[in-house]
């Protein structure tokens, strides 16, 4: 049997010395990360008042709104809260849809393999930034000043919202397609327009339409929040019950938007598998 071979640590300390001999700064990088890190939550805690006293007291106020929840009842007012759904849903769909449709031509500019040049990209990059740096709910309540209360605001609130997250999303997705069918169509004399016609698009498609598909679900509850600033749907139902104590009806609308989210999900999910195929899980 032979002998272990005998290991030559100063030999390996030479070889790897960022290993062994690291410098005090690189050291105490990590705990003093750690600690700045703690410091600036202790402190948002004190700025923003936390006070655990106060959340135990509220937890007995939780628990008796949640007893007056119970059981979950409509009343009357079904008809009037499935039209509200439907407006809901209405407004994430028609709001998603317009805003992918905007985005797809302003992703192309904004795109590295499309436009190589920085100078006119940029620019277009900054724009979507922009406008994705505006939530929902801002866009919701500007546009309710300029077309009024209605779910018309807020089909315009999350189309510009989604128009900026959209352009980001596309022209990332148009940047990792493959590069050897562009290269095909243009050494068989095909233009540019070809290139993105029978080249990229038809690598992209698949992948911005289960984008598409992700955000109307997420905008179904998007539009249950800009609906309780005004924007129509059932946000602006649920708000009114909460205003008024209603805690039966208020029950009643979060289960109708769970099951409508749910219900979405799992459409939402089998038409993604339906257009980007199944993958095989090994």
């Amino acid at each position: 049997m032979s002998k272990p071979q005998e290991v030559d640590t100063a030999q390996i300390r030479a070889r790897y010395p960022d290993v062994f001999d690291r410098p005090a700064s690189a050291r105490l990088a990590t705990p003093a990360m750690i600690i700045a890190a703690l410091a600036i939550f202790i402190y948002g805690l004190v700025d923003l008042d936390f006070s655990p006293s106060r959340l135990f007291n509220g937890l007995s106020q939780l628990g008796w709104i949640s007893m007056m929840m119970i059981p979950p009842d409509p009343g009357s007012s079904l008809p009037l809260y499935l039209k509200a759904m439907g407006e809901t849903l209405s407004i994430a769909l028609l709001g998603t849809t317009l805003a992918a449709l905007f985005a797809l031509p302003v992703s192309l500019f904004a795109a590295r393999n499309v436009v190589p040049s920085k100078i006119l990209r940029f620019p277009v990059r900054r724009f979507l930034d922009s406008i994705r740096g505006v939530d929902t709910l801002i866009w919701a309540l500007v546009w309710i000043n300029v077309v009024g209360l209605g779910p018309f605001a807020g089909v315009l609130a999350i189309a510009v919202s989604d128009f900026g997250a959209f352009g980001k999303l596309f022209s990332e997705a148009i940047e990792g397609a493959d590069q050897k069918q562009v290269e095909g169509i243009r050494a068989s004399g095909g233009s540019a327009l070809h290139e993105i016609r029978f080249g990229l698009l038809p690598q992209v498609l698949p992948v911005i339409a289960g984008q598409v598909l992700y955000f109307i679900e997420s905008n179904t509850r998007s539009a249950t929040i800009i609906g309780i600033v005004g924007a129509g749907g059932i946000g602006l139902q649920l708000a009114e019950q909460i205003r008024v104590l209603e805690w039966q009806k208020v029950s009643f609308l979060i289960l109708m938007i769970l099951v409508a989210v749910a219900a979405i999900d799992f459409i939402s999910s089998k038409l993604r598998f339906a257009i980007i195929g199944r993958r095989a899980v090994a």
